[in-house]
């Protein structure tokens, strides 16, 4: 079983694709905009500038999978609430690169800093307002 996460974006998924693959070396696996998908006469019909949105990506950041979608756009809201994407890093140097690409043009939370339970761990909300978690592997086994 896999829990994967599904983010939703209000029409710029294309730019966060872009930002994952220069910052977060992410491979894009899948991408479909709305125009490609089949025609339905059950489907409402798209608003006319939805045909060049992202209808549904997947991106591998490591060795997992975020699937990504401009569904959203058809609300008003692009705020993420409730949650944070955690990512580790290999080793603490790693993980503040990480840290710092993502907190450019984003805001910090909780800067890269030493912890009880990590030699780094962060929080920074990034520049499309995903919330992330950034850390570096324990210092040792806690417990």
């Amino acid at each position: 079983m896999q829990i994967q996460s599904y983010l939703f974006f209000n029409g710029n998924c294309g730019d966060v694709i872009a930002y994952y693959r220069e910052v977060l070396g992410a491979e894009e696996l899948f991408r479909m905009r709305f125009d490609e998908a089949p025609p339905d006469p059950q489907r409402p019909p798209m608003p006319p500038d939805m045909g060049d949105k992202v209808m549904h990506a997947t991106l591998r950041i490591g060795q997992s999978d975020l699937m990504m979608s401009d569904g959203g756009c058809m609300t008003n809201s692009s705020a993420f609430a409730g949650f944070s994407l955690s990512l580790a890093g290999e080793d603490a140097a790693t993980a503040e690169r990480y840290f710092n690409a993502l907190a450019k043009d984003g805001t910090v939370k909780m800067p890269f800093q030493k912890t009880f339970w990590s030699p780094g761990f962060g929080m920074v909300t990034d520049r499309f307002g995903v919330p992330w978690m950034v850390t570096a592997p324990p210092l040792e086994k806690i417990g």
